[in-house]
């Protein structure tokens, strides 16, 4: 709620501050003195249009400053916080500076802002009801959102149940329209990964392929060298026909056959023994290996040329798909995977199809359940809010909260198995709409329209009081300026008393010239004029006892006379009773 409302040089309003409270204040005072600029200031500080005229006359600029009191965990300190303010204090504060030259600044939380961010903290902060300012009537959604808040449970659970309802079919159909606008570039790639497969699978490659076949290409590219020369070492090794004098085993076993004679002359030549022994198994046994690896040598330029052929088609994989055998394969396998996966499209085509189409049948029973609880919730209101009028000096009010089929840009359709169509949102399928006719005899129009400034302030008096402790329905602070316009007697009791039964759920402040609201006041704030050489300014203070009887008075026509002060105390005791 509002706590302080400072305005320096803001029209006639010199330096004013307001302090506010909770319950209903009434702001009064003499004709000029400058009540309504209270208004206008706390519009400025809640992001409204600035203008250089309503700058003091002399001064460079106007500045105007609120002081909110917010719950630790209320939206508008995160909002705060995203500008960059102090929003961890125990009061928020709001500043808009106006400059003679038509320059508008503003802080939140002691840092500049946008004014779209005063805008934004405003609406759910503060509802200010004059005769230029209904932003809770102008817009269709705000009459949808009252509607729904008065409705109770009723409404609110059939609105919560559209909304799952909607986000399930807006889900399914996203992916169903992706997956059919995506049609042509699937079967491409399908096209593309199939033909891939084919090349691969008709090669058939097997991992490392490529290694060994370079390696027998290699052996058989050089088979008769191969040969000639293993054939060779054998006969070097064992073949002592071959070559002059004897081979290497021969003399190897001849000189183990002396260093044998010898030992026994000196046993340190016995270790020598042995291991020329074992170079002799040694020799013997690679001469054998030898002999075996020629005779299976051959030359064969038929094998020779398959396995280069061979080579030939792994190295066309390898240079389309990856650089070795291993890394086409396993491109192989992720374009089997990714195939199974467009070609099961059609699948979840079909299966998403019935899916939007059961959506749509659950979104459309959810849609048509919210909007009979809407229109039941409609004429309940409709009914609370005339007989708030009648007690408004607006008895012959007729009043008319329509709900019908929505047809806005917003809104997308949906169509069903059966063929009904719907336009909906996450809101729901219905345009609501407050229409009062203020005569009789005159067709309803819009609530925005169909009054004047001061009819409308009462009509949104009525529809607030009517709403009042709903969930959601309220902000904490209500603004209302000229709700009392052609209202007296009685009546004007009447309004007074309904502010007052607003006030026990919000904070209420309202800018009144009737005594018979004012004297409803949990605080009595009077803006009062003080006559310079060159200006005139105001100042506001607040009053009790025998000061706030005289204003009574005063207003009442009866200035401080005996007889005018009788008449205020009478009309405050009436008020308390």
């Amino acid at each position: 709620m509002l706590r302080e409302l400072h305005i320096r040089d803001l029209g006639v309003i010199e330096d004013a501050t307001l302090s506010l409270h909770p319950g209903l204040t009434v702001v009064t005072g003499e004709t000029g003195a400058g009540k309504t600029m209270v208004v206008t200031g706390l519009g400025l500080v809640l992001g409204g249009r600035a203008d250089a005229a309503l700058v003091r006359t002399g001064s460079e600029e106007a500045f105007v400053e609120a002081e909110l009191e917010l719950a630790e965990d209320h939206l508008a300190r995160q909002t705060a916080a995203d500008a960059g303010g102090v929003a961890d204090e125990p009061e928020l504060l709001l500043s808009r500076t106006v400059s003679a030259a038509g320059r508008s600044r503003a802080h939140v939380g002691g840092r500049r802002a946008p004014i779209g961010v005063l805008t934004e903290l405003g609406e759910g902060l503060v509802a200010v009801h004059g005769q230029a300012d209904q932003w809770r009537l102008k817009r269709p959604a705000q009459h949808r959102a009252l509607l729904d808040a008065f409705g109770g449970d009723d409404v609110g659970s059939a609105v919560v149940a559209v909304a799952a309802a909607f986000r399930e079919w807006q889900q399914a159909k996203g992916e169903l329209t992706q997956l059919v606008e995506s049609e042509r570039t699937r079967l491409q790639e399908i096209e593309l990964l199939t033909h891939q497969l084919e090349q691969i699978d008709a090669v058939d490659p097997v991992a490392g392929e490529d290694a060994e076949l370079a390696g027998e290409a290699e052996r058989l590219g050089h088979a008769e060298e191969l040969r000639t020369g293993t054939d060779t070492a054998h006969r070097l090794l064992s073949d002592q026909d071959s070559f002059a004098g004897d081979d290497v085993v021969g003399r190897i076993a001849r000189a183990g056959e002396e260093l044998a004679r010898l030992v026994e002359h000196d046993p340190r030549l016995g270790d020598l023994q042995r291991r020329l022994a074992e170079v002799g198994v040694l020799a013997s046994e690679l001469a054998a290996d030898l002999s075996a690896y020629a005779a299976d040598i051959e030359v064969d330029p038929a094998r020779l040329s398959t396995t280069q052929s061979r080579i030939a088609a792994v190295r066309d994989l390898t240079r389309r798909y990856g650089e070795d055998v291993d890394a086409v394969l396993r491109h192989r396998d992720e374009a089997r995977q990714r195939l199974l996966g467009l070609q099961g499209a059609d699948d979840r085509i079909e299966e998403l199809t019935r899916t939007v189409s059961e959506s749509a049948e659950s979104l459309v029973a959810a849609a048509g359940a919210l909007t009979r609880a809407r229109v039941a919730a409609a004429t309940r209101l409709s009914s609370a809010v005339e007989d708030e009028l009648a007690h408004l000096g607006m008895p012959k009010a007729r009043v008319e909260v329509v709900v019908e089929p929505r047809s806005d840009e917003g809104a997308v359709e949906v169509i069903t198995g059966s063929g009904e169509t719907l336009r909906v949102t996450a809101d729901g399928a219905d345009s609501v709409e407050v229409r009062v006719a203020a005569n009789r005899g005159t067709p309803p129009r819009s609530v925005a329209k169909a009054a004047s400034g001061g009819e409308l302030s009462r009509i949104m008096l009525a529809i607030e009081v009517a709403t009042a402790g709903t969930t959601g329905s309220q902000v904490p602070t209500f603004v209302f300026d000229e709700v009392d316009a052609g209202v007296g007697g009685r009546a004007a009791l009447d309004v007074g008393a309904r502010l007052a039964a607003l006030a026990r759920t919000s904070q209420v402040i309202v800018v009144t010239h009737l005594a018979q609201v004012a004297a409803h006041a949990d605080r009595h704030l009077v803006v009062h004029k003080a006559h310079g050489d060159q200006v005139t300014s105001s100042g506001v203070r607040q009053v009790d006892g025998d000061e706030r009887l005289a204003e009574l008075s005063r207003m009442m026509g009866g200035d401080d006379t005996s007889v005018g002060l009788r008449h205020a105390e009478e009309l405050l005791q009436q008020c308390r009773r």
